[in-house]
């Protein structure tokens, strides 16, 4: 399993996804890396009304979880929280892959920023 979701963040992604107009059995959410922040990459999450030909497709409890292929090597065993909270709320990424992160966590860097995550020299 490439993404992992968290029950809260599962049950928030239902919600948005609840919420969003044409409903159909193929929609889900989008989860990519592109480049970009502070960091190198930057994770991006959508809601998508279906795949793209060559998405990997995933299932977690009740959500579709589409990502493109460049981003598999990248988001490989990432865990995605939702946290609320008085100072800070929404989607958290915890990514084994990172070798270093942003303030912000919503950027990373992998090795030397190639989706093979060779280490940095």
């Amino acid at each position: 399993m490439t993404v992992i979701l968290t029950e809260k963040a599962e049950f928030r992604l239902r919600t948005f996804l609840q919420g969003s107009a044409n409903p159909s059995p193929e929609k889900g959410i989008r989860v990519g890396v592109n480049d970009g922040g502070c960091n190198g990459y930057e994770y991006t999450i959508d809601i998508a009304n279906a795949p793209r030909p060559d998405d990997v497709i995933e299932q977690q409890g009740k959500i579709k979880v589409y990502i493109d292929p460049k981003s598999v090597p990248l988001l490989q065993g990432v865990v995605i929280d939702f946290l609320e909270g008085l100072m800070e709320s929404g989607f958290k990424f915890s990514n084994p892959n990172a070798t270093d992160t942003c303030g912000c966590g919503k950027s990373f860097q992998a090795g030397d920023c190639t989706p093979a995550a060779v280490p940095c020299s």
